[in-house]
C-alpha cells in the first residue's frame, strides 16, 4: 500500500502534504508527514513495527497504549499543580479511522501512527556538560514518570535483554560450539587480550542479578535504550522535554538505564574510536548527568539503589563489550558490520571505557555520594 493511502486509514486533520523517511534507526520503517490546514500544521510519524526485532509487535502497541495512558494523566496532573520548570512531552497514539491504535495491512504487518515531539531535537552525542544535565533530567524524570506503574503491567518486549550473567552463558556456548570461535579467538593477540579481560571480571557479571535475586533490588520499569539520541532536547529553551523510542519499555532494573547512559553521554569517542587513548570517561559529564538525574529520581531511589549506581556504570559497559566480542567470535551474526575486524575493535572500545571507570572508581562513589 502507498505511504499516502497508508496515512488515510488514520484520524488526521488537514491534507497531507508530503511524506519522507526520517530518523537514523535501524529498527522500524520510519516515516515524517505533514498535514496542513487552512489554520495549523500537523507533523505526525508512521512507523511499520520491525517483526523480526518485535516478533509480537501487537504486544509493543498494548505496552505502548498502557505506558502512554499512565504518563500523559501524570504529566497533565503535575502541570496543573505547577510543579514543573518546563513543558514535558510524550508522544500520542494516533487513532486509525475505525478506533484502532494500529492498522494491519495486507501482508500482516502492523503500522501506526504517533505524534512528533513539537519544536525539538535530538542529538548524537552529548554536546557539553548543560546537555548532559538535561539528559540526566529527561531519564530520571522519566523513570519518576513510571515509578507507580506496575511493571507486571508491562510485557517484556525483549526477554532477557540486560541481564549480564545470560550473555556471558552466550559467550561461553560460542567458545564451546562455534566452529570458529577458538581460531577467531587466536588470531591476535588482541583477542587474546579481551578473553583474559573478561576471564578476570567473570565473578562480577551477577553483581546487579545476585542484588536483584537477594531482594535488596526490585524490578521497575526502565526504558531499555537511553542512548543521547532518544533524549528530545527544547530548541528554544534548552531544556530537556521527552523521551522518544520507547518500544523497548520493560519490567527490569533501572540501574541498566542509569549506566547504559552514562556509558554513551561519557565516551565523546563513541563506539568505533580506532585510537585507545581517545577513550576515557569524562567525569565531569558524569556530575553533570547525576546531578540532572537525581534531581527527579532522589524521591523513589533506595539506599540500596544508590549503592549500586557504580556497579551499573562499570557493568553494562562490560556487558556491552562482551556481547560486541561474541559476536564477533560467533561470525558477527547479530551486529551489523562495515568490516570483519569491526566487532573486536568495539569491543576494545568499551573494554578500554570499562578500565577508565574501574580507574575512576572512588570519584564516581564520591560524586554519587554526594548528591
Amino acid at each position: 500500500m502507498e505511504l499516502s493511502l497508508m496515512m488515510r486509514q488514520f484520524e488526521i486533520s488537514g491534507r497531507l502534504v508530503t511524506i519522507n523517511p526520517t530518523g537514523s534507526g535501524n529498527v522500524n520503517d520510519t516515516f515524517l508527514g505533514i498535514f496542513r490546514n487552512t489554520f495549523a500544521e500537523e507533523q505526525v510519524i508512521l512507523q511499520r513495527v520491525n517483526r523480526k526485532v518485535f516478533p509480537q509487535p501487537e504486544v509493543i502497541m498494548r505496552n505502548l497504549h498502557r505506558l502512554t495512558a499512565h504518563v500523559h494523566a501524570k504529566l497533565e496532573a503535575e502541570a496543573e499543580a505547577g510543579r514543573t520548570d518546563r513543558v514535558w512531552q510524550m508522544p500520542r497514539i494516533v487513532k486509525t479511522r475505525t478506533g484502532e491504535d494500529y492498522f494491519v495491512d495486507e501482508t500482516g504487518d502492523i503500522w501506526r501512527v504517533i505524534t512528533k515531539i513539537a519544536s525539538a531535537t535530538a542529538y548524537d552525542e552529548a554536546q557539553n556538560a548543560e546537555h548532559a544535565a538535561e539528559c540526566g533530567a529527561v531519564l530520571g524524570h522519566f523513570h519518576w514518570l513510571v515509578s507507580d506503574l506496575d511493571p507486571a503491567d508491562i510485557i517484556d518486549p525483549l526477554p532477557g535483554f540486560h541481564i549480564t550473567p545470560n550473555y556471558m552463558a552466550q559467550y561461553d556456548a560460542t567458545l564451546q560450539n562455534e566452529p570458529l570461535a577458538e581460531k577467531r579467538l587466536n588470531a591476535s593477540m588482541e583477542a587474546r587480550r579481551m578473553a583474559k579481560f573478561i576471564e578476570d571480571r567473570r565473578g562480577f557479571a551477577g553483581t546487579l542479578q545476585d542484588a536483584l535475586q537477594r531482594g535488596e533490588l526490585s524490578l521497575r520499569l526502565m526504558h531499555g535504550d537511553p542512548k543521547v539520541n532518544n533524549i528530545m532536547i527544547d530548541d528554544f529553551t534548552g531544556k530537556g522535554t521527552a523521551m522518544i523510542d520507547l518500544d523497548t519499555v520493560s519490567p527490569g532494573l533501572i540501574h541498566y538505564d542509569f549506566g547504559d547512559a552514562l556509558r554513551s553521554i561519557c565516551n565523546p569517542a563513541g563506539e568505533e574510536e580506532q585510537n585507545l587513548s581517545k577513550v576515557v570517561f569524562d567525569l565531569d559529564l558524569c556530575a553533570a548527568f547525576c546531578k540532572g538525574y537525581m534531581k527527579h529520581a532522589r524521591a523513589f531511589l533506595t539506599e540500596a539503589d544508590r549503592h549500586y549506581l557504580y556497579d551499573a556504570i562499570r557493568l553494562i559497559t562490560f556487558e556491552l563489550g562482551l556481547r560486541f566480542f561474541q559476536d564477533y567470535l560467533a561470525g558477527s551474526v547479530y551486529f551489523k558490520i562495515r568490516q570483519p575486524e569491526q566487532n573486536l575493535n568495539r569491543a576494545r572500545v568499551q573494554f578500554r571505557l570499562c578500565e577508565s571507570i574501574e580507574a575512576r572508581e572512588r570519584a564516581i562513589r564520591e560524586l554519587l555520594a554526594a548528591l
